[in-house]
């Protein structure tokens, strides 16, 4: 049995996880954390992170990989309540994708409340912290 391939993309802000908020986000950084999925994963997953600030950046990271993966475990950050581009570009590949936020964005701003990027997603994971990330994987397996 081969091994899936599968990439987190984490959006804007992200990088500062373990910096940013510690009570909305917690105190470990994502690259604390990807190393646990990393591990609990090995004999199943390849898995691989990317991260960027740039809207652009994450665009093209979902074409280039939108083809040949079997799973895109999406955080969007803020761009999710206001990219139509992202959502385009996943709707343009035919890689699934799992939208994630640590964060119940219910409970947060009212802008929060409406995702771009939902439609196109085969699921969402909403304010279970960093393990979001673990559950979203587990769809893929």
């Amino acid at each position: 049995m081969s091994k899936k391939k599968i990439i987190i993309i984490n959006g804007p802000n992200l990088n500062l996880l373990g910096k940013r908020e510690p009570e909305i986000y917690g105190h470990q950084t994502f690259e604390q954390y990807f190393e646990v999925l990393k591990d609990k994963y090995s004999d199943r997953v390849d898995l691989v992170y990317f991260q960027s600030n740039h809207e652009g950046f994450l665009i093209d990271k979902i074409h280039e990989i939108g083809f040949s993966y079997d799973g895109i475990v999406l955080n969007a950050g803020a761009f999710t309540h206001t990219s139509i581009a992202l959502a385009d570009a996943i709707a343009g590949v035919k890689t699934p994708v799992v939208e994630v936020h640590i964060s119940n964005v219910h409970k947060r701003e009212e802008f929060r409340h409406h995702s771009y990027i939902s439609k196109n997603s085969i699921g969402i994971i909403i304010g279970f912290g960093l393990r979001g990330y673990d559950f979203a994987i587990q769809t893929y397996l």
